[in-house]
């Protein structure tokens, strides 16, 4: 099992809708202000009670979460598969970065919203406090890499960390991620800032001393025989 100091906890990510307090009226009527539901695990998000119908140019999907509180922009956060259903190639994008990116029908009960932009697939991150990001040894904007152990372990790449004394420190993935690897939500995932020093078995080796932590990738022969990734 992974060291417990050096392990965060996973928050699984299902489609939703992030609504600017225009599209809000335009959806569910002059004046109207979104219903918290429940709390999600970064401090000051919520569900709400509202859902809204995303419809693409191949068929819609229906009953998508409201996140609130109303944002500046409205930005719709899909899978790769949602994308599918839909007809959109949807891009990766880190949150907040839509421009350029495809957009869709918005349906609600007192109206529609056509977006010119808004639908990405969220790039996977890390969101930390200050405290937990100098235990596990990362820095804000750095990329990493985080390992999941199980049956159908994998070790995602590019990791954003982004490091802030607001945040809950965990893992976001969306649900194609979770289901690649069978993660459940508050599963323990491990963040690894070196391939070589956290992983390779062949230690001091000629190509280690050379990488830049969370920059750079390992070109050796790490699956020659009897060569493995743990």
């Amino acid at each position: 099992m992974p060291e417990p100091n050096l392990t965060i906890p996973v928050a699984l990510s299902a489609r939703h809708v992030h609504l600017s307090q225009e599209h809000v009226e335009a959806l569910f009527g002059p004046g109207y202000q979104l219903r918290k539901m429940s709390d999600l695990s970064q401090p000051g998000q919520y569900a709400c009670h509202e859902t809204v119908e995303v419809m693409g140019p191949k068929r819609s999907i229906g009953k998508v979460r409201v996140l609130g509180p109303a944002r500046g922009a409205t930005q719709v956060e899909l899978s790769t598969t949602d994308g599918v259903v839909l007809g959109i190639r949807l891009p990766i994008r880190d949150s907040g970065d839509t421009k350029g990116t495809p957009g869709a029908h918005l349906i609600g009960p007192k109206g529609a919203v056509k977006l010119r932009e808004g639908c990405i697939v969220a790039s996977r991150h890390i969101h930390t406090t200050p405290e937990d990001a100098a235990r596990l040894g990362v820095a804000d904007n750095q990329k990493v890499w985080v390992q999941f152990e199980g049956p159908r372990g994998l070790v995602f790449s590019d990791v954003l960390v982004r490091v802030s004394p607001a945040f809950r420190t965990e893992l976001h993935l969306d649900t194609d991620e979770g289901n690649a690897a069978s993660i459940r939500n508050g599963d323990q995932v491990r963040i690894l800032t070196s391939l070589c020093r956290d992983l390779c078995e062949l230690k001091h080796c000629g190509v280690s001393s050379s990488l830049i932590p969370g920059e750079s990738q390992p070109f050796c022969q790490l699956t020659a025989s009897g060569r493995s990734i743990r």
